[in-house]
């Protein structure tokens, strides 16, 4: 095999970000998306000029043309989906949260290694270059050690998402809705990234909307070593991200962590003493990373950079803080 053939499971509007970057890869091509309506994917590949349009899931991952699948279904069907692709024979990159719980998290692991495909989280932000030089920086010992990882990543839902018969997905509890799974996982992937390992214990706040999920969420979370982290994340203000890495021999910020628009991206350097440091961040296609990511999986064997352990530890601490927000309890992991 030559070059990876991507399919899209779903006409999602996320997937607009990642065709780009399939198409800009030297070792991919745009094959086939699927859809539940045929009317729907034919309209969809004739604006995408994508040649194959399946009108159900399963003919796309029956079809012999397809090497590698891209699921952007809502959160609750990650793990389903995943699993059926795998099952046929397909490698997986699936969008973010992994899976909405442990079980099934446990089940995607092993129906990968069962079926020997590639299976990887869409977590794009971790293979740009701006994350990548905040982790050689922590590595290096330049911030000293890391006392505390603050991060938000705020995304206003407007009132027109809010409407009966065009109620936004993530505001549906039974989707696995709420800002935490949404927006708020970012940040909290972020810290596990910098600390390199997930929390201790945690413990979590939230405000519930009229629709039942979570609309902000503020989460604690405690590592070994006395270091700390804070994540928040909101569906109720406007768009705001940003991480800010403290150490005891100064400290890192991050704006537009998690975005795709180079303009405004900014890593700063602030010393104990002396004049904060603009620090110079490579320019990529956020979304491009984890597409060649993939390709290296498939193509040359290579482990995927974020690991199927990851994603599991990183799905437990969500759950974790989910629960210490209902119960009012520090919960430890």
């Amino acid at each position: 095999m030559d070059a990876v053939r991507w399919g899209l499971l779903s006409t999602a509007n996320i997937n607009k970000v990642l065709i780009p970057p399939i198409r800009a890869s030297k070792r991919g091509q745009l094959v086939a998306v699927a859809s539940r309506s045929q009317a729907t994917v034919d309209a969809y590949a004739k604006k995408w000029e994508i040649p194959l349009a399946f009108g159900s899931y399963e003919a796309m991952l029956e079809s012999d043309k397809v090497d590698a699948i891209y699921i952007s279904l809502p959160n609750h069907l990650h793990a389903e989906w995943t699993i059926r692709a795998l099952q046929a024979g397909k490698h997986v990159l699936c969008e973010k949260p992994f899976a909405i719980s442990l079980a099934e998290v446990d089940a995607m692991i092993a129906t990968s290694r069962a079926s020997g495909r590639a299976l990887a989280e869409a977590f794009m932000y971790r293979h740009h270059p701006q994350t990548k030089l905040a982790g050689e920086w922590v590595r290096n010992g330049r911030l000293g050690e890391v006392c505390v990882v603050r991060g938000v990543f705020n995304f206003g839902l407007s009132e027109a998402r809010r409407q009966p018969g065009a109620l936004d997905v993530r505001l549906v509890p039974e989707y696995g809705g709420g800002c935490l799974w949404d927006v708020g996982v970012y940040p909290v992937s972020f810290a596990q990234f910098v600390i390199g390992r997930p929390p201790e214990a945690v413990a979590g706040f939230q405000w519930v909307g009229k629709t039942g999920v979570d609309e902000t969420f503020t989460a604690q979370m405690q590592y070994s070593g006395n270091r700390l982290a804070q994540a928040t994340s909101a569906f109720r203000s406007p768009f705001h991200s940003q991480i800010e890495i403290i150490g005891t021999q100064g400290r890192l910020v991050l704006t537009k962590p998690f975005v795709g628009l180079d303009q405004g991206r900014k890593m700063t350097f602030f010393a104990p003493n002396g004049e904060p440091e603009e620090l110079k961040v490579p320019k990529k296609e956020l979304y491009l990373g984890e597409v060649e990511d993939m390709h290296a999986a498939i193509l040359d064997g290579a482990s995927p950079y974020i690991s199927l352990e990851e994603s599991r530890n990183h799905v437990h601490t969500i759950l974790a803080l989910y629960e210490a927000a209902r119960t009012g309890q520090v919960v430890h992991l």
